[in-house]
């Protein structure tokens, strides 16, 4: 009876903990769930900026190509040997320096005796007209001492011309390149003595698209430069093809550097060019790292205040915007957002819509290179 008793009271025992474990196991879960499900995750760190109306100076973007005001590839006319070179490389040459010489010793000899035939005739000519004014000549002898008088002078004039050309003088002032000759060489007419450029005033060619053309005016200001986020050359626009060219669909714009005199812009360089439209007012903008493109479109994270478990606390808001022009870091918002909100400018990658931020602006991202940004430094 005893034993019946035992057993009953064990298996009793062994029933009620194994309810209590179920029981707790049951308990447990359910605690751990309503734990999470009612735990906030913890702000996210974000930076944020605000959405402002501003004046927007809208451009045409363009690839262009550097070229000096006045340039040349410098040649002789006429054939001879070199006898003399008076430049080095890169030297500063004044307009009207002698820059190379050839052998003239041919021609100053025969200059000489054109020299003396011109004095014959002249003298010849004086006397047929002394003659003809008194009566003693005839008008046909006078006609043939002045034109024998012609031929001479014109002779004359065809040798020292010659001798001219045998010394290459500066058209321009300017700098002068490597020179390709060697003393005691022959030239041939059109052989190419050196490059001459005028550093000091230079131009640049470039293109822009058909549909654009109509915006491009003479005297338009421009902005140049070697890096496409740092433009720090101005000029102007002086002059636009006045056709399209049917390949390209492109038109052809020149436009002058107003300031060179450091020489840091070099002839054959390859320069980015803006050409500075008429400003706009009122214009949204936001930095560009704030716009986020997806499949569905490109989209920002607005921040607002909500109210949650009585607290006040600021909360990122997934909205799709329609987005325009880009200039220096700053991106153009048609639609989906007004002024005076604050979107998220970085961090997004953390964020989903709803969740709530921390505003951190210790290191303003608007302001950073945008070359940096791209390689995540």
């Amino acid at each position: 009876m005893k034993r019946r008793i035992v057993v009953g009271l064990v298996f009793t025992l062994t029933i009620l903990l194994c309810a209590g474990l179920i029981w707790f196991n049951f308990f447990r879960d359910k605690m751990i769930a309503d734990f999470f499900a009612n735990m906030q995750p913890p702000p996210q760190a974000i930076s944020a900026a605000k959405v402002e109306a501003k004046t927007w100076t809208p451009s045409i973007s363009a690839i262009g190509t550097a070229k000096a005001a006045n340039g040349v590839e410098l040649a002789f006319e006429t054939p001879g040997i070199v006898k003399e070179i008076k430049f080095k490389a890169n030297q500063s040459i004044r307009a009207g320096d002698i820059l190379v010489q050839l052998d003239d010793t041919v021609e100053r000899a025969d200059i000489q005796d054109v020299q003396a035939n011109v004095k014959t005739a002249e003298s010849s000519y004086e006397r047929a007209r002394t003659l003809s004014t008194r009566g003693y000549g005839t008008e046909a002898n006078l006609d043939q001492a002045s034109a024998l008088l012609a031929a001479a002078r014109s002779r004359l004039a065809r040798l020292e011309a010659t001798l001219e050309q045998k010394a290459l003088k500066a058209p321009f002032s300017g700098v002068i390149g490597i020179p390709r000759i060697d003393v005691g060489q022959y030239l041939q007419p059109g052989s190419v003595i050196a490059s001459f450029q005028d550093l000091d005033s230079m131009k640049v060619d470039f293109t822009v698209p058909e549909q654009m053309a109509d915006q491009v005016k003479l005297g338009q200001e421009v902005r140049l430069g070697m890096n496409e986020t740092d433009l720090p050359f101005k000029g102007r626009v002086t002059g636009k093809d006045p056709r399209v060219d049917p390949k390209t669909r492109l038109v052809s714009v020149q436009a002058l550097i107003e300031d060179n005199k450091e020489r840091s812009i070099l002839p054959g360089q390859f320069l980015h060019v803006e050409v500075v439209l008429p400003e706009q007012p009122n214009v949204i903008t936001v930095p560009q790292t704030a716009v986020i493109t997806s499949l569905y479109g490109d989209y920002v994270y607005t921040i607002d205040q909500e109210e949650r478990a009585g607290n006040q606390v600021q909360v990122a808001k997934q909205v799709f915007v329609k987005t325009g022009r880009r200039r220096g870091g700053v991106l153009e918002v048609l639609s989906g957002i007004q002024p005076g909100q604050q979107v998220v400018a970085s961090g997004q990658n953390k964020l989903q819509s709803g969740a709530t931020v921390k505003i951190d602006n210790s290191i303003d991202v608007t302001k950073l290179d945008a070359t940096k940004l791209a390689n995540g430094q």
